[in-house]
This record gives C-alpha cells, structure tokens and sequence, in this order.
C-alpha cells in the first residue's frame, strides 16, 4: 500500500493543528465565577452589547476581541480636599462599595471600557462630595448636620453611577478633618451651646418646682380657710360632747368636772 498519497493530507492536518495550538488562546476561552464578557465583532455586528457571556468554557473567532470584566464587589477608598459654602477646606475621607450591572456589562463597556473605575467611578464619587459639602458650612458638615450630608453623598452618587451601569452598594464618610483652629473654634461652641442648654434646663426645672410649691402653697391656704370658717362655736361643742361621750364609756371609774359658763365643757378624770 502506498502511504504517499496520503501524506498531503496528514501535512494539512499537522498545520491546522500547529495552528489551533497557536491560536488556542485566541479561539478558546474561559470566563471565570466572578466575570462576565462580552465580545467585540471586527468583520460584523461590532460590540455585542446585549449577549453578556456568563461564566463557562467557550470558543469564538480569533479575529473576533473578547473583554472580560469583574463583576464581583470592589471598594475604593478616596481622601480628597474640598471646599465649604464659605470657602473653607476640609479634609475628607470616603469609602465606595460597587460593582457592574451584570446583564449591562456591554454598555459599560462601549462608553467606558475596562478602566471605568477610573474613567467614571471616582469622577462620580468626587464630584457629589464636593457639590454636596459646597452647600453646608464647616460648622454643620462637622457637627449638627452630617448625616444629612451623607445622606445627600450616598443619593447623588448612587443616582449617578446607576445610569451609567454601576450599582452602589454602600458609601461611608470614614472621617471629616478640619484646620484645627477651626475644629477647637467650632467644639469650643458646641461645648458653650451645650452648658447654655443645661443652664436653661436648671432653670426650667426650678421654675417649675417653684410652681408646684406656690400651687400647694395656695391650695393649703384655701384648705385651712375653709376649715376655720366651718369651726363654729356650735361644732366644736358638739365635737366635745362626742368625746366626753367616748371617754364616758370606758370601763375605768372616772371624775366628771363640769366647766363654768355657757361654754364650759365637761372634763373627765380617770381614778388613776
């Protein structure tokens, strides 16, 4: 048997192998848990925005660009120097958790690309800071209005990174620094604003203890007034009539002296 005629056709297969070893690494592909991609088409149809690959094995043209992004939580952590509503500098530090829309991963792509962490997170992040706190003072962004600040922060980026295929998982203010001569100024204030609120409470307090008293004060007087002007000498001898009466009783022997006068009482004296 002649194997010559063969060997053309093991020559092809020995080159598409070499090829495919070749190009291995631009026709297979895998996406790990984690990932996702989407793949750009040179010679048709361009980005494929709406076909997101989710984790697996795969194969594709080698012409054709596959772009793999993270889709697990990221965090990122920003100090930045911004500006008051009056122009004073303040020192903040925050901390962003996001991540990629998972089935949006092709718009991502098309208006950011791979670095979008750069190119859109952190612009966002920097921008909401500072039109946020441009709109309170040092003295309120430190003390009496900062949650109202984060508050604001955390909606305007979200909002933000949401229309652009991000979604934000949380967002923290860790620290706000002021020039210390500010902070010991504005802490002096809060401490004098606090001893003014304690020193009115004393006084509230007072003046309501003074109150009770005067009202328990008045109702006594009116009490004994009405007593005094129920004590007629009429019932105050009946009073000690009962009493004589009570006294009388007792078992006890008992010496009966009778007072002189219309008013006189009886007085009763036990033999002992």
């Amino acid at each position: 048997m002649d194997n010559r005629k063969f060997l053309p056709i093991i020559i092809i297969i020995v080159i598409a192998a070499v090829v495919i070893i070749a190009l291995s690494s631009s026709i297979f592909y895998t996406i790990d848990a984690g990932e996702r991609a989407v793949i750009f088409y040179k010679f048709g149809g361009g980005l494929d925005k709406e076909n997101v690959l989710t984790p697996g094995f795969g194969m594709k043209a080698p012409w054709n660009d596959l772009y793999v992004y993270e889709v697990r939580e990221k965090s990122i952590e920003e100090k930045m120097d911004v500006l008051d509503k009056n122009g004073l500098s303040i020192n903040v530090d925050v901390t962003l958790r996001f991540h990629p829309i998972y089935d949006q991963i092709g718009y991502l792509h098309e208006n950011f690309g791979v670095g979008y962490v750069n190119t859109l997170v952190i612009p966002e992040v920097r921008s909401a800071v500072r039109q946020v706190m441009g709109r309170f003072s040092a003295e309120e962004i430190y003390s009496t209005k900062r949650g109202e600040v984060e508050a604001m922060i955390k909606t305007e980026t979200e909002k933000s990174l949401n229309e652009n295929n991000c979604e934000m998982r949380a967002l923290l203010i860790r620290s706000i620094n002021l020039p210390e001569q500010i902070r010991l100024a504005i802490e002096n204030k809060l401490k004098q604003e606090q001893e003014a609120l304690a020193y009115q409470f004393r006084l509230d307090k007072e003046k309501s203890e003074a109150e009770r008293k005067r009202i328990a004060a008045e109702g006594e007087a009116v009490a004994n007034k009405i007593i005094n002007n129920s004590l007629t000498p009429e019932l105050l001898k009946m009073r000690g009539i009962e009493a004589t009466l009570e006294l009388a009783k007792s078992p006890n022997s008992k010496v009966v002296v009778v007072g002189s006068g219309k008013d006189g009482m009886p007085l009763i004296l036990g033999n002992n």
